[in-house]
């Protein structure tokens, strides 16, 4: 049997345990789906490697908690995580039509404004509480944008998750990655904003302070906002309680008046950062502590002294 047909067979093969996994959350219903995520993943969560990916990222970021502090954040982390898990199966409860049920929006003149202004933008945001609340709230509000995502390596499930997506009102979306960079310069030279997450390590990035430690960061939003002179607008999300979110749009980043490109790009890709440590700081239980933000050699040295 050939490789070609044994990788069709175990994409099949994940493709079904994908609907099983998400049909089982989608039977359950929005509510109750997430309240069985977040009791799930506070007992699994703990007996995984990333736990203590996130253990050390927290003592990182706030050097000052005792052990007990740490342990709380950690439990609170796998709640909200574990929410994420049960309602993603039922984004549709999301969309446009139904949305204020459970969403509120806040600053949503800012980004209304620039698009009667005719004016794209680059919308920067983080993996905060559900972040696809967020996309369901671009939808709501019918924003001329297209948000960037992370393509799974087995295209029936890629499939499965654009699918996901479009059917709770997101119009566009452009894969990570070299083509979809060039899409998104495009979409900017055309007019159309595009939106893109900024708080995750990356390796082809720039070194700039987060926490105050150097940390690989994601240049192409700033580039692309001082390319084209766009605003850079970031988009936040938390959790309210249950399955109840607000979204909101922030004031425009100031654009760097400095003069050479370089100096010009780390002091915007700093102040990118300082908006994610902000958001943070008010609600650290609903960031993504399990990306191992930093180098990999920061967790192999915390992991061979424990």
């Amino acid at each position: 049997m050939s490789a070609n047909i044994l990788q069709h067979i175990g994409w099949r093969l994940e493709a079904l345990a994908w609907d099983m996994f998400q049909g089982s959350f989608q039977a359950m219903g929005l509510e109750r789906g997430s309240a069985f995520g977040s009791a799930a993943l506070r007992r699994i969560g703990p007996l995984t490697p990333v736990h203590n990916v996130a253990r050390i990222n927290m003592q990182r970021c706030f050097p000052n908690a005792s052990e007990p502090e740490i342990n709380r954040l950690l439990d609170r982390m796998w709640d909200n995580f574990g929410r994420l898990v049960g309602e993603n199966a039922n984004m549709r409860d999301y969309r446009p039509e139904v949305y204020d049920e459970r969403g509120e929006i806040a600053g949503e003149d800012i980004v209304l404004d620039l698009e009667k202004q005719g004016q794209p933008y680059v919308l920067v945001a983080g993996h905060f509480a559900n972040w696809e609340v967020m996309g369901a709230a671009i939808a709501k509000l019918n924003l001329n944008c297209n948000i960037t995502y992370r393509h799974a390596n087995n295209p029936l499930v890629d499939k499965r998750i654009l699918d996901s997506r479009h059917a709770y009102g997101i119009k566009l979306l452009t894969a990570k990655g070299g083509v979809g960079a060039k899409q998104l310069l495009a979409n900017l030279r055309e007019g159309m904003s595009v939106a893109l997450m900024n708080d995750q390590k990356m390796n082809d990035g720039i070194a700039a302070p987060f926490f105050g430690y150097e940390a690989m960061t994601a240049s192409g939003p700033a580039k692309m906002a001082m390319r084209f002179g766009a605003p850079i607008v970031p988009i936040g999300v938390r959790r309210l309680g249950g399955t109840r979110f607000r979204v909101t749009f922030y004031e425009p980043i100031p654009h760097s008046k400095l003069e050479d490109k370089s100096a010009a790009l780390l002091e915007t890709v700093t102040l990118i950062n300082q908006w994610v440590e902000a958001r943070i700081l008010e609600a650290p239980e609903q960031w993504f502590w399990v990306h191992r933000r930093w180098d990999k050699s920061i967790y192999r040295k915390e992991a061979g002294s424990s």
